[in-house]
């Protein structure tokens, strides 16, 4: 047989058993996101689930907040001008054509007009209550998937350690790297549940940051509707 040939042979048979090595030496195939995800078991569904709720709700509720508290600046001085010069069927008109909480606190005012202060004040106090109230709706669903997901995940990773040693008891075989990788797994249902856990709790504090900021209008117009019909008329 030809030397050369020979010679080719060789090297190819080193070529495959190089390659070979350095796919050994590579490691394990790295995971995507969505294979350790379906790895942490059967309670990452409550958990996924968990979270389409809280992300649904909070961004239900940014919404109805902004539509709440959107209002314009010049508002409350264009109802002081038709209150002042005694127009007040034309402020009845803005405020009743105007949707947010202010305005419909403030057409509450309007309607009371002519009755005495503290019945109009309370009036408008009740409105303001019930807006308040539409606008924490739902809210606290937020607070109870920031409260329940973590337990959700800490009962996933428990289910899981026990099938893991009991599996250990049953077969009688085990190894640091199985026990290691067991463990691995387990812990992702524990690790999604606080991450959900944090985000529903973060949802949860902002939109009562917003319901405040809106409620603190909802005061200062309120106190400003009242300072206007002590007025004197023009």
């Amino acid at each position: 047989m030809n030397p050369i040939f020979l010679q080719i042979t060789v090297d190819s048979a080193k070529i495959k058993d190089s390659l070979a090595m350095a796919a050994q030496a590579s490691g394990p195939k790295e995971e995507s996101l969505w294979d350790i995800l379906h790895r942490g078991g059967p309670l990452m569904i409550p958990l996924a689930l968990l979270l389409v709720v809280a992300i649904f709700f909070f961004f239900e509720r940014l919404i109805a907040i902004n539509k709440a508290s959107k209002v314009d600046d010049n508002f409350m001085s264009i109802i002081r001008d038709h209150i002042v010069t005694g127009n007040v069927s034309a402020a009845r008109s803005l405020a009743k054509n105007t949707n947010n909480a202010v305005a419909r606190i403030i057409d509450k005012g309007i309607q009371r007009i002519g009755k005495p202060i503290d019945a109009i004040e309370r009036n408008m106090e009740n409105v303001g209550k019930l807006e308040l109230y539409k606008m924490e709706r739902n809210v606290s669903i937020l607070s109870v998937i920031g409260y329940i997901a973590p337990l959700f995940g800490f009962l996933g990773t428990i289910i899981g350690m026990f099938q893991l040693f009991y599996s250990i008891a049953s077969t009688g075989e085990y190894s640091i790297s199985n026990i290691a990788g067991g463990i691995y797994v387990k812990m992702i249902s524990s690790a999604s549940g606080l991450i959900i856990g944090i985000i529903a709790y973060v949802g949860y504090r902002y939109l009562n940051s917003q319901i405040d900021k809106t409620t603190n209008k909802m005061e200062a117009a309120s106190a400003e509707f009242v300072d206007i019909l002590q007025e004197p008329t023009r």
